[in-house]
């Protein structure tokens, strides 16, 4: 399959003035997180003294406004979509700015759920939009360009930060958060210059969805609840207090994984529409629940990184769960189904933390990782029982319906 297969025409029509907004927007969101991203681990551990445990905890405390994000979102359903990416944006930035001036667990804690505010109510915006940008035909596509446009800005933000590191051993980490945030902020100003009718539907969307037919997408975002911080901050985590890896190997792994996912994203993306979003799932999860099977068994730091670099890779191939929630809703009931869908997300990743933090000095972090791997089996179950795109009816709006 030739590269000129995989986009076609069609990309280069999609390239209006609010996708190229969008793109800048996320480019410097996304460079904040990649500066933040790889100080972070080694900020909990070196700087704040954190454990294991604490650390595990927080990632937890850190989950909670997702569990309460479905009434967060009803608040703000009725605003156009351009200034709900700006208002999480915002909180976001400034949430993560004001974590340079902790020194307890508890003022980290404080902060951090701030900042954790702006990141959840932007997580049902960030498909949303790339939904809103794209056709039916290239919805993986154009999920996949943004992707790839957030994972170069990883890079940027990991290489200034791997040079800074390096260059000036003494700065604090406490200035990576400061200039972090300060993107963050940055993208929230180019996110309000969206057109404030993008995302709009004919039919009004209702504040809150939560559907029977909509089950099966609630099932599968609760078990990536399960596992995603496991498959994510707990592997280099293992990186940082197992293997004693300083800032500029983590640093440097992530802007790896983050030049990969910028080359391939979009093809990635290009696969689920061609293939369908039941295939991408099937696949995402079956290399997801290796990777989970080498960090059980191998305790060998090198292999493990380029095990993370793999995991990396496949967890793009979940945005053909966003795909299927459009295939399954009417376009007004789609944000607000987004919504329920982290919140229900939510209910398992805000427990499992604390759960693996009580577990981890029983079964090691190699037992953790073998919970993983029987969570994504579940998943593998479940989307394999889903109809082909290409033969799922379409679930009529009310209007379409009279």
């Amino acid at each position: 399959m030739g590269i000129k297969n995989l986009f076609g025409k069609d990309m280069v029509r999609l390239w209006t003035r609010d996708l190229m907004v969008t793109a800048i927007a996320i480019f410097l969101m996304r460079f904040g997180e990649g500066m933040l991203g790889g100080a972070r681990m080694n900020f909990f551990v070196n700087t704040l003294g954190l454990s294991d445990g604490q650390v595990l905890s927080l990632e937890g405390i850190r989950e909670i406004p997702g569990l309460i994000l479905i009434l967060l979102a009803a608040l703000t359903m009725r605003m156009p979509l351009s200034y709900r990416a700006a208002t999480s944006a915002l909180i976001l930035g400034a949430g993560y700015m004001l974590q340079a001036t902790v020194h307890s667990y508890a003022g980290l804690i404080a902060v951090a759920l701030a900042a954790s505010f702006g990141l959840h109510l932007f997580q049902p915006v960030s498909p949303a939009l790339g939904l809103a940008l794209a056709t039916d035909r290239t919805r993986g596509r154009v999920l996949g360009l943004l992707a790839s446009v957030g994972s170069l800005a990883g890079i940027v933000g990991v290489g200034a930060l791997t040079l800074t590191s390096n260059l000036v051993r003494d700065m604090s980490l406490r200035w990576y958060y400061v200039i972090g945030g300060a993107l963050i902020i940055v993208s929230a100003l180019v996110f309000w210059r969206l057109s404030p009718t993008l995302g709009a539907t004919e039919l009004a969307q209702p504040r809150i969805v939560l559907k029977k037919r909509y089950w099966r997408y609630y099932l599968l975002t609760f078990f990536e609840g399960s596992r995603k911080e496991i498959l994510g901050s707990f592997c280099t985590l293992v990186l940082v207090n197992y293997f004693g890896w300083q800032i500029w190997q983590t640093s440097g792994l992530l802007m790896g994984a983050s030049v990969l996912s910028f080359v391939l994203a979009p093809y990635l993306g290009a696969l689920v529409d061609r293939y369908g979003s039941k295939n991408a799932l099937i696949v995402g999860y079956s290399i997801c629940c290796l990777g989970a099977v080498v960090y059980a068994t191998v305790p060998n730091a090198g292999i493990l990184a380029g095990a993370y670099i793999v995991l990396r890779l496949a967890l793009i191939l979940n945005l053909g769960l966003s795909v299927y929630a459009h295939e399954e809703a009417p376009a007004e009931e789609l944000n607000p189904t987004l919504a329920a869908g982290v919140s229900v997300n939510h209910i398992s990743s805000v427990a499992m933390p604390f759960i693996f933090s009580a577990m981890l000095p029983v079964i090691g972090y190699t037992g953790v990782y073998w919970f993983a791997a029987a969570i994504i089996l579940i998943s593998i179950a479940f989307v394999a029982r889903m109809l082909p795109s290409s033969v799922r009816k379409p679930v009529p709006s009310p209007a379409a319906a009279d």
